[in-house]
């Protein structure tokens, strides 16, 4: 599919009312697609995170993805390290992107932009992420928007039955 070029596409803070969208996402491996579906997990604890600061900590946090003013999937921030926390922390990113937006570019942009609002909002030298190694369209999303492919961690993750491995990415601040 070719990107949406005439769409606007931001991010904004969750609202209560996308919970349930988010809930949607997740209860089935056709919401989450199939890179993400790690089984049947509680909702409660989204909606209790949210209740306690509307899902923006220090620690990371979550906004919609908003295409045309509509919520269409969320992306996510969470730290890492690799050391000492207060000397060798990054951001871990991740994207969602509702089952009827998905091969439309709006997964790349929204991390573009998320990537943007970090470096604008946080202190952090370096931002990553990873996907299954057979991910290739995140792959390609992921390389778009300048991040480069650092290594596979091999079975690293454990999702239906088997160790997949991860292709780990990242960019550094400019």
């Amino acid at each position: 599919m070719t990107p949406d070029v005439a769409r606007t596409i931001e991010l904004r803070p969750v609202q209560e009312a996308d919970l349930d969208l988010f809930d949607l996402a997740t209860t089935c491996k056709e919401g989450t697609g199939a890179y993400q579906w790690f089984g049947h997990t509680s909702l409660r604890g989204l909606r209790r995170t949210f209740q306690e600061n509307g899902l923006l900590g220090p620690e990371g946090g979550v906004l919609v993805i908003a295409v045309d003013g509509r919520p269409a999937g969320r992306v996510e921030w969470f730290s890492s390290a690799w050391g000492r926390p207060a000397t060798s922390s990054c951001w871990t990113i991740a994207v969602g992107v509702s089952t009827e937006q998905r091969g439309r570019g709006i997964g790349s942009k929204a991390q573009g932009l998320l990537v943007e609002y970090l470096w604008d909002h946080t202190r952090v030298e370096r931002i990553q992420a990873y996907t299954d190694c057979e991910n290739w369209a995140e792959r390609r999303a992921l390389e778009k928007i300048g991040f480069a492919l650092e290594g596979v961690l091999r079975r690293a993750q454990w999702r239906e039955g088997a160790w997949r491995d991860q292709a780990l990415y990242s960019i550094l601040r400019p």
